[in-house]
């Protein structure tokens, strides 16, 4: 397994062994001593799929009352997926980073609590697949706008597809509630 870091603390990019033959392949998605030892200590407690058509974007999610950290992965098709630092006094405030994960390249995203995540499908369809350091709070689910101006990221093109929620997202600039996470804390 390699970690890499990525030019926001915390925030790793992973690249899973992957034992391949003509059968196929085989991968750990997760395992709490290895990713332990790589510095990603969290302990999950929910896992999700999403299945999304091609020109889906989705997010960008956080939750406020219980925030989490995520590990975000394609099982299939291909995905721009994004984290936006939202710990508010974070010397990377308001900055963003983003990641192609697919089936192919089984490459992970570790998002630490605190950050906003938001994903972009690239390919006709994708399969995603993410585990959380908390459990889903619908009250506490938050969220920012995929076209702030002020975060600036830069998403593939073409028409992206999205709820009404997500659409009716805030800017930053409107002063969303935002998660109190001090910058270190995964």
């Amino acid at each position: 397994m390699k970690v890499i870091a990525t030019a926001l603390p915390g925030v790793l990019l992973i690249e899973p062994a992957v034992f391949s033959d003509d059968r196929g392949c085989f991968l750990e998605t997760w395992s709490a001593a290895r990713y332990r030892d790589a510095g990603i200590p969290d302990i999950f407690v929910q896992g999700n799929h999403v299945h999304s058509r091609g020109g889906v974007l989705r997010g960008l999610h956080f939750q406020l009352l219980r925030p989490q950290a995520k590990l975000v992965w394609a099982v299939t098709g291909e995905i721009l997926d994004v984290a936006v630092d939202l710990r508010r006094g974070s010397s990377t405030f308001g900055r963003w980073v983003a990641a192609t994960l697919s089936g192919e390249n089984h490459r992970q995203l570790f998002i630490p609590a605190g950050f906003a995540h938001g994903y972009c499908v690239v390919s006709e369809r994708a399969d995603v697949g993410y585990l959380c350091s908390d459990f889903y709070q619908p009250a506490g689910d938050r969220g920012v706008r995929w076209d702030d101006p002020q975060i600036g990221i830069v998403w593939p093109p073409g028409e992206k597809l999205l709820s009404e929620k997500d659409r009716a997202l805030p800017l930053l600039a409107d002063g969303p509630e935002l998660p109190v996470i001090a910058e270190g804390r995964r």
